[in-house]
């Protein structure tokens, strides 16, 4: 499972980078060092080479959504370019973030009807990015990790080209409040944890962005006997996949919310992977709220004119309609 799953998102990385090299023809970008260079953007005024035109107007717009796009770059010191601009992950054509604003912020698309029927959201709501879940610990504190989108009473976790959902010390799972309410923990998928090791000259900053995010609030006292951060542990240490999945349905049950994982068509070993942690969901009025989309599914909802730019820049089509073919000729979004 994690030799298909790294191999599922090295051959959309490379997918995405040929499409970028020809689509950023004429946009402010640079690629980055390493075996398997990305395009990343920088802005330009009121463009980013990166989105959606009338996206990024709205992001601009919107200050809680602007500050979005000032998420650090996890790999940038080692392998991009130095600029006098800091590079943020936002930037990079293989950040998931990216892509979720791209869609969402789009005029017309939250409001949309057919979009909201998709996604099982009713009421009129406000979308909120980099949601801080303050999932209960059993020590009485919370978590300060982040949802990508908070959509009205819907959690949506958006991936594209991460390897997976992350591995994390059995330790630091077990210390959630309402693991055994929820999971039955034996069916749980189990790892052993990855070595530390140096991280070569790569552009895969939404494997790491997560990494140092502390397990409590900020505002609370050290815990001798409980993880501070989250760390790779000694290799071979016990561990648990899937832990974004787990957390985030943690987050779901917690706030009485549904749980979207948004997804492209290209990685099936995602979803495999999700069902594997949704079949331990003990609780049935929960699994029901519990949901899976595709990127492509989404996109047949969208107005024409975004989806012409998914289908170019991402390859990402509505089904039934081809991506568009790339190559050194292709005159982007002609």
């Amino acid at each position: 499972m994690v030799q298909l799953s790294a191999h599922n998102a090295s051959l959309l990385r490379q997918e995405l980078a040929a499409r970028n090299r020809v689509y950023a023809r004429g946009h402010a970008h640079v690629e980055s060092y390493g075996s398997a260079p990305v395009i990343v953007y920088s802005p330009e005024g009121n463009h980013h080479g990166n989105f959606f035109d009338p996206s990024y107007a709205a992001i601009l717009a919107n200050p809680a959504w602007a500050r979005r796009l000032a998420k650090i770059h996890a790999q940038a010191n080692r392998s991009l370019p130095k600029t006098d601009r800091r590079w943020c992950e936002l930037d990079s054509s293989t950040s998931s973030d990216a892509l979720l604003m791209n869609i969402f912020c789009a005029p017309g698309v939250a409001g949309s009807i057919a979009v909201r029927n998709a996604l099982g959201i009713d009421e009129d709501s406000e979308l909120d990015f980099g949601w801080k879940a303050r999932v209960p610990l059993a020590n009485g504190r919370f978590d300060r990790t982040e949802v990508d989108l908070r959509f009205g009473s819907l959690l949506i976790e958006a991936k594209l080209t991460e390897s997976n959902f992350q591995t994390r010390a059995a330790a630091i799972v077990e210390g959630y409040r309402d693991l055994d309410v929820v999971f039955d923990r034996d069916l749980l998928p189990r790892a052993q944890l990855p070595p530390r090791r140096w991280r070569s000259q790569s552009e895969f900053p939404e494997d790491y962005s997560q990494e140092g995010e502390s397990l409590v609030s900020p505002d609370a006292e050290p815990i001798p006997d409980l993880p501070l951060r989250f760390t790779l542990a000694d290799a071979g240490a016990a561990g648990y996949s899937g832990y974004q999945l787990i957390r985030n349905v943690l987050a779901a049950y917690a706030t009485n919310s549904c749980f979207c994982v948004v997804h492209d068509a290209r990685r099936p070993d995602l979803r495999e992977e999700w069902f594997r942690v949704l079949s331990a969901v003990k609780l049935a009025a929960l699994r029901v709220r519990l949901k899976v989309i595709t990127w492509q599914e989404l996109a047949a909802l969208l107005p024409e004119d975004l989806q012409d730019f998914l289908a170019v820049k991402y390859g990402i089509a509505a089904p039934g309609r081809p991506a568009v073919s790339m190559d050194n000729d292709s005159d982007p979004l002609a």
